[in-house]
């Protein structure tokens, strides 16, 4: 798929992986759509890439349909790409060993998951209406995962049910978009360069990085864009989940 003169939806695109993608496909010719939180620094990223920007709770349906409209009138609607996503720790048990609010882990995969799920609902709807490009393909979705899905850790049980789901959740609807010719990807990144990990002190970052294999470092956030890119690209990945890790397996704690 041609990536120039497209309109590329990407949500949590203010800041992180959703951020180094939206440079990416800008750079790369698409019309970048925004879609972040209305306290987020959405409206100055969009104004830097000539792109634009969509306060949006992707836990709303009305929000997420306004969000791929505006995406839809800005040019035809191809790419589309879900970041948005939060992770605070829980543990099932705290310290005192009081149990965990179930309205908390409720609250996570309301917008790691469900929140994933209306956006590719809403973005699909719109791409089965439109002509394909020369190809044939009316647009490519990648969402995100975590290698938190397959390898959760203490602490993460909200966090890996709702990756867990976004992953699992791939297959079957590739193979429904498949007769709209729409294909259908998740990336599971490792340890991520990522604004949460940022504020850590650096010593703490370099011992998260001596986990990985190789390289023993902390991915990029670019890394994650370029993989993004090469699947929008790549016309036969569909319906695959792709750990972008380093070769960790995490553990346990």
């Amino acid at each position: 798929m041609q990536i120039a003169e497209t309109s590329a939806l990407i949500t949590g695109g203010a800041s992180g992986l959703g951020l180094a993608t939206a440079r990416r496909l800008a750079t790369a010719g698409a019309h970048p759509v925004i879609v972040d939180l209305a306290s987020s620094q959405g409206a100055k990223v969009a104004s830097e890439l000539g792109g634009t920007f969509v306060a949006t709770d992707v836990t709303n349906d009305d929000d997420v349909r306004n969000a791929v409209q505006l995406a839809t009138a800005a040019a035809p609607l191809r790419i589309v790409v879900n970041c948005a996503g939060i992770a605070p720790p829980a543990k099932v048990l705290d310290r005192e060993g009081n149990p965990a609010s179930s309205a908390d882990f409720a609250k996570i995969v309301q917008v790691n998951l469900v929140g994933t799920f209306a956006v590719i609902a809403q973005a699909a709807a719109a791409m089965a209406q439109q002509h394909p490009d020369a190809a044939g393909e009316r647009g490519v979705i990648v969402n995100t995962a975590s290698v938190a899905a397959f390898d959760g850790q203490i602490g993460q049980p909200a966090y890996s049910a709702s990756k867990g789901g976004v992953h699992a959740m791939t297959l079957p609807i590739a193979r429904e978009l498949a007769r709209h010719h729409i294909r259908v990807c998740t990336i599971a990144p490792g340890i991520m360069e990522t604004p949460m990990l940022a504020g850590l002190p650096q010593a703490a970052q370099d011992s998260l990085g001596q986990q990985v294999p190789y390289p023993q470092r902390l991915g990029k956030p670019e890394e994650y864009a370029a993989l993004v890119q090469h699947i929008v690209e790549n016309d036969y990945l569909n319906g695959e989940t792709i750990r972008l890790d380093g070769a960790i397996r995490m553990a346990p704690k």
